[in-house]
């Protein structure tokens, strides 16, 4: 049962958890624990259920399987509270509201270097999360479920992912 708020009211809100970065250099190689931990906030409507941990089974780029693709065994955590979506791996931690809007959407540092700001638009559209890097017109990232598999989209792949915990 999730965390009720203080005195014992409703359920922890996702307004009531402050939002998480990517500490500097990355989280290394030990995934923090989780943010929206005890968010009883149910999901939006049209949001897709991707919470979980996820872990990359196949990669295809421009058509052909890729068998030796750096994301292979990869792990994603993705978290979800109200409209707010948290994804954690690689060493970054992603945590924004998919509302459509600038100010709400990813602040923090791509996963590459650690050190690029970046600030990404979320929403969700027809039941995908979708992602557009501000100043990369033309770009979106996004997940989706398809046959209780998760599809990531991200610059040119499209990985397959399964869920090892719901």
């Amino acid at each position: 049962m999730p965390d009720e708020g203080e005195g014992g009211g409703k359920p922890m809100q996702a307004d009531d958890i402050p939002v998480a970065h990517t500490p500097p250099g990355g989280y290394g190689d030990t995934m923090p624990p989780p943010i929206l931990a005890g968010c009883g906030e149910p999901l939006v409507a049209g949001a897709p259920d991707l919470a979980g941990i996820w872990r990359v089974v196949s990669v295809i780029h421009e058509g052909a399987d890729v068998p030796d693709h750096p994301t292979l065994s990869s792990i994603q955590r993705v978290e979800q509270g109200g409209n707010r979506l948290v994804v954690t791996g690689g060493g970054i931690v992603h945590d924004m509201r998919c509302d459509g809007t600038e100010e709400h959407g990813v602040h923090d540092v791509f996963e590459g270097d650690f050190t690029t700001q970046i600030i990404v638009v979320a929403s969700y559209e027809d039941g995908v999360h979708v992602l557009r890097p501000v100043g990369m017109p033309g770009i979106e990232v996004t997940r989706r479920i398809e046959d209780d598999h998760m599809i990531w989209t991200y610059f040119g792949f499209e990985a397959t992912l399964e869920r090892i915990t719901g």
